[in-house]
Formats: C-alpha cells, sequence, structure tokens
C-alpha cells in the first residue's frame, strides 16, 4: 500500500489554531465502521452515543514544557532546543535542536524566562537530527523545576502561534497524572469533569493506561510504501486496575473502546491470554498499525482528525478502512469541522 493512498486536500482555515471557548464544546463525528453511516453530534452527546457495559480507556500521560527557546554561547544567536526523552545519564536529553547545523558537539546555549536560567551543552550528534544534550543550572537548582519555569508547551508546528498561559491547561488532559509526554493524547482534550461523571452514570467504565507521547507518534512517514515505516518506541504501562478492567470487559464480550491513537497502540500492543485475561504490563511499543492489522482489544475508538499521510490516518484507516475514513473526512472538510490537535473529533464504533 502506497503512502500517497492517505492524502487529501485540507483548506489551511480548517486548521484549528486555538481551543474551542469552552472545553467539551467541540463537534463530534460518528462513524458506523460496518456500513460506513455518518452522523453528526456535539462532543458531550458521547454517554449517549455508547452503550451500558462499555469500557473507555484513556491515556493518563502529562505533557511537560519540552521546548526551550534561548541563543547560543558564544554569539547570541537564537537557539531552540526540543528535550524528546531523558538520557541515561543525570541531566542529560535525547533533544531536536536548532539551528542544527550550527550546533555540533561542544556547543553551549542559555534559555532564561520568569528569573530563572538554564544552559545546556551539545554532548553528541546523532541521527534524524536529534543532539544529546547535558543541562545545567548555574543556581543549583533542581533541573525538571527549572524545565517547568522556563520550557514553553511543546505546541505542534501547524498550531501557527507562540504558546500561551491558557495553553498550560488546555493542552493537557483533565485526567493527566504521569508526566513524561512531548505532546498532548489530543483526542483526551474534549472530555470534562462533567463528562467523565455523566459516562459512569450511563453505565460505562472507565480505566486509565499510560503511554509517554514521544516524537515518533508524529514523525513523517518519510517512506513511499506503508509497509516500509518504522515507528519508535514509547514507554508504556498498564497497572493493576486497568488490566483488571480490560479482562472483565474482555470476558464478558463487552467493547472496549479506546481513546486517541496513543491508547489503542498501547491496547494493541499487549498479551491477552486465551481466556482474555489481561496482566499487568509495562515496556516500550514500536507497533505501527496500519491497514491489515487484526485488532484484538480495541472496538471502537474516540479520535481527531489527522494529517495527510500521517501513521495516525493509517490506524484510524486499519480501524474503519481506508475508503471510509476518507469519505468522512471529505463529509467533515464539506461541513467545516477543525481539524488536528485544537479542533473536532471522531467517533468510530
Amino acid at each position: 500500500m502506497r503512502v500517497a493512498d492517505f492524502d487529501f486536500d485540507l483548506p489551511p482555515g480548517l486548521i484549528a489554531q486555538e481551543p474551542p471557548p469552552e472545553r467539551g464544546a467541540s463537534r463530534l463525528l460518528c462513524l458506523d465502521r460496518d456500513d460506513g453511516r455518518i452522523s453528526h453530534h456535539r462532543f458531550a452527546e458521547l454517554p449517549a452515543l455508547l452503550a451500558a457495559g462499555d469500557l473507555i480507556v484513556v491515556n493518563d500521560t502529562r505533557v511537560f514544557p519540552a521546548r526551550l527557546i534561548g541563543y547560543r554561547l558564544p554569539g547570541g544567536g537564537a537557539a531552540e532546543c526540543f528535550l524528546v526523552t531523558p538520557g541515561e545519564e543525570p541531566d542529560t536529553w535525547a533533544a531536536l535542536v536548532h539551528p542544527g547545523q550550527r550546533l555540533k558537539p561542544g556547543s553551549r546555549m542559555v534559555f532564561e524566562r520568569n528569573g530563572q536560567r538554564l544552559e545546556a551543552e551539545v554532548i553528541s550528534r546523532h541521527f534524524h537530527g536529534r543532539r544529546l544534550i547535558r543541562l545545567h543550572a548555574p543556581s543549583g537548582a533542581p533541573i525538571s523545576g527549572l524545565i517547568h519555569a522556563i520550557g514553553h508547551v511543546p505546541l505542534p508546528p501547524y498550531v501557527k502561534r507562540d504558546d500561551t498561559a491558557d495553553d498550560r491547561e488546555r493542552y493537557q488532559t483533565v485526567y493527566a497524572r504521569r508526566e513524561g509526554s512531548i505532546a498532548a493524547p489530543t483526542a483526551g482534550l474534549h472530555f470534562t469533569p462533567e463528562m467523565l461523571d455523566a459516562l459512569g452514570r450511563a453505565g460505562i467504565e472507565r480505566a486509565s493506561i499510560t503511554l509517554h507521547v514521544g516524537y515518533g507518534t508524529f514523525q513523517p512517514v518519510r517512506v513511499e510504501d506503508v509497509e516500509s515505516h518504522r515507528m519508535e518506541a514509547e514507554a508504556y504501562e498498564v497497572g493493576e486496575e486497568a488490566a483488571a478492567a480490560l479482562s472483565r470487559a474482555l470476558q464478558a464480550g463487552r467493547r472496549v473502546v479506546s481513546v486517541g491513537t496513543t491508547t489503542t497502540r498501547t491496547l494493541e500492543s499487549l498479551s491477552v491470554e486465551a481466556d482474555g485475561t489481561v496482566r499487568p504490563q509495562r515496556g516500550e511499543t514500536a507497533l505501527f498499525i496500519h491497514p491489515g492489522h487484526r485488532f484484538t482489544i480495541v472496538q471502537g475508538l474516540v479520535t481527531n482528525f489527522h494529517l495527510p499521510r500521517s501513521s495516525l490516518l493509517m490506524l484510524v484507516s486499519a480501524f474503519a478502512g481506508r475508503a471510509q475514513v476518507l469519505a468522512a473526512y471529505r463529509e467533515a472538510i464539506d461541513r467545516g469541522y477543525r481539524f488536528y490537535s485544537y479542533g473536532d473529533a471522531m467517533l468510530i464504533l
């Protein structure tokens, strides 16, 4: 299958630049994957669109302010550093840096904000523009605290504006608990505490897993053949409560509805015993879900609208069929749905 098979034209004006005025106020396109029927709703209607006994599974990862903006030493030229994953040694990080051609091993950067200062040195160069850097605090303050004080919310590149103080709250799910992501699991941004309560009252169970979203989830697909693409590994954990909830649902034949592609990749990476038992598990997954994947756990999906030619669109197409998904995208475009991280949502059942 060709990557070009997952292309579509999207008017730039439909790319959401801001979150909706209120969390949970988004629109919701519902796609029946059995017959391709499409219906249109508000996200607040989700409890009525699901069924009592469904198990909805969310990703409780928390985004940290991974984008550092500062200047180079010597010279003072602009520099930017995007923290990706912690290194093996203390205070080291794998990072994307800019300008990459100037930031060679030995280069130094300074980041200052809110009266705080953080310094960085490039230790080594790696693939796809990555650098290993070491962070240093002249004040002796904890590095993690300085990252939070100085760092910027890592909004996706298609959001063409600077981050604001509001993004620290809106680019985070209300159930975020475990810090470690450089991007939000955006399907979860629509949920409010009131919505979670309404789901519970409707007899819909909820479980939380963790997958720390890394650069690999959003890296461009640089190959022409879908099957040649490789995902980067991301850390996940499914604790005892989530494993027990999944086991009960699978053994009773109840529907498991995944909130987001990151949750889906985690669930589909799990080992399931012959009797439907899921044990607590942790590890890394590099699972790339594309058409041809046989789903073993996920039977429903809440997701946003994704980039053309992206691995996320391929995952959704694997679940609901490429032709049906692209038809739904065309209708969403015709009706002015908002796309991408701060955009509207789909429910696929």
